[in-house]
C-alpha cells in the first residue's frame, strides 16, 4: 500500500499552497518552512482582543479568536483566497484542525453548545458547489465534541462580493440579511459562529443579532483570519 502511495505521489505530487515546492510526508496543504511565516496573531486573552473589540458597542461577544492576521497580498490572503475561489477545500480542514487542537488544549470554548458557520446565499453556494467554512466547522466539532449546524441561520438576501467594496461601503452596508428559522432552538445556548475573514465585523454582527432574538442565547465568534 504504502508503495502505491509513494507513486502516486511521484507522478501526482502534493505542493504547498503557498511557495508551490513539494510536499514531503506528514506535510499537508502548506510547507514546514511556510508554515512558520503564517502570522499568527497569538491573542492569549479569548475575552479582550482585536476580535472581540471589534464588536464593542454592537453585540455581546463572550469569547472571540483568529488564528491568522489577514493582510493583502500576504500568506493567509493566498490560502483563503484558493480555499474560497480554486476550490481546494482542503485548506478548510487544515485550518479546523489547527484550530481544533489549540481549543481542545486551552478549553477556552470547551462551554460551546453549538457551532453555526456563516451561510452563504443559496444562488452563491450553488455557483461556488461549497461553503468555504463548511469543513472547518466540521473538524472544530470533532475537537470540541459538540454540534455542527448548517442551514438554521440562511442568508435571504444576496449582495455584490465585498473583496471589490471600499471598506467604508463593506462596514455601512445593511442589504447583507439572515433569518434564524427557529430562534427557541437556541434558547439557553452558547453559539459559536464561524467564518473565514473578519473585516469589520458587520456580517457577523448580523449572524448574531438573529441569535440574540433566542432567551438567554450567548455567542462567541471564531474565525480563520482577521484583518488588520
Amino acid at each position: 500500500m504504502k508503495l502505491l502511495k509513494d507513486l502516486f505521489y511521484l507522478f501526482y505530487p502534493k505542493l504547498c499552497v503557498v511557495c508551490e515546492e513539494h510536499l514531503v510526508e506528514n506535510e499537508t496543504v502548506i510547507c514546514t518552512i511556510c508554515r512558520h511565516d503564517l502570522p499568527l496573531t497569538n491573542f492569549q486573552d479569548y475575552t479582550n482582543n482585536k476580535v472581540t473589540q471589534t464588536f464593542f458597542g454592537r453585540v455581546l461577544v463572550e469569547k472571540g479568536y483568529a488564528l491568522l492576521f489577514y493582510r493583502k497580498k500576504g500568506t493567509t490572503q493566498q490560502m483563503i483566497h484558493d480555499l474560497k475561489y480554486q476550490g481546494n477545500q482542503e485548506i478548510g480542514l487544515f485550518f479546523g484542525n489547527w484550530l481544533g487542537q489549540l481549543l481542545q488544549e486551552n478549553k477556552e470554548l470547551d462551554s460551546v453548545d453549538v457551532i453555526i458557520p456563516v451561510p452563504l446565499h443559496p444562488k452563491k453556494l450553488k455557483e461556488r458547489g461549497y461553503n468555504q467554512v463548511t469543513e472547518f466547522g466540521k473538524r472544530l466539532s470533532y475537537f470540541l465534541k459538540t454540534k455542527f449546524i448548517e442551514n438554521e441561520l440562511i442568508r435571504i438576501s444576496s449582495t455584490k462580493t465585498q473583496t471589490f467594496k471600499a471598506r467604508f461601503e463593506r462596514f455601512s452596508n445593511n442589504d447583507t440579511k439572515f433569518l434564524l428559522k427557529d430562534p427557541s432552538k437556541f434558547n439557553n445556548q452558547h453559539i459559536l459562529l464561524i467564518d473565514d475573514v473578519i473585516t469589520t465585523g458587520a456580517t457577523l454582527e448580523a449572524c448574531a443579532k438573529e441569535f440574540l432574538k433566542s432567551e438567554n442565547c450567548k455567542i462567541s465568534i471564531l474565525t480563520m483570519a482577521y484583518t488588520e
